[in-house]
């Protein structure tokens, strides 16, 4: 990625996130129920995503057996 794509994609960002605000506050101005529901169902999907992938990196990632590792094998040891 070039220096001008990282500032555009860096533009697009902020712009996304001062529309995100002012369409929250248009719709806490009109006390939408919405406007809460939303964004908090999308937090605990992307939580919920975060600790599924945690714990899927957690139960299926495989270790090296602490009787096989020898410190005398390893290099500058």
């Amino acid at each position: 990625m070039t220096q001008d794509q990282t500032r555009q994609a860096g533009r697009a960002l902020m712009a996304g996130a001062a529309l995100s605000v002012l369409l929250f506050l248009m719709g806490a101005a009109k006390r939408s129920y919405a406007v809460l529901a939303i964004p908090v169902f999308a937090g605990l999907v992307a939580a919920a995503g975060m600790a599924f992938w945690v714990g899927y990196t957690m139960a299926t990632t495989n270790w090296d057996d602490p009787e096989d590792f020898n410190v005398e094998d390893t290099p500058g040891a």
